[in-house]
């Protein structure tokens, strides 16, 4: 995000296996994405079920909640030492 409104936030969710990023989920392209072969038959797996609507839900229920607790403790400090 790049403002305290959060109205940009994005949810970037990357699973990896023996550093190679398997499947991605983006909140911005609102599904999983596969990068390998096992990747891509997991990401089709997961759009269809219910992990799809409980990833979507997490850029509410966790990332903007937390994200402005963490921007008004560190952002918000003008850096001068009291």
């Amino acid at each position: 995000y790049s403002s305290k409104d959060l109205h940009g936030a994005e949810l970037i969710t990357s699973y990896v296996f023996n550093q190679v990023e398997n499947i991605r989920f983006n909140s911005t392209v609102g599904k999983y994405v596969g990068y390998t072969e096992h990747g891509l038959k997991n990401a089709e797996a997961w759009n269809k079920g219910s992990e799809l609507a409980q990833e979507l839900g997490e850029l509410e229920r966790f990332c903007k909640p937390n994200a402005a607790t963490h921007y008004s403790a560190v952002l918000d400090k003008t850096g001068e030492q009291g």
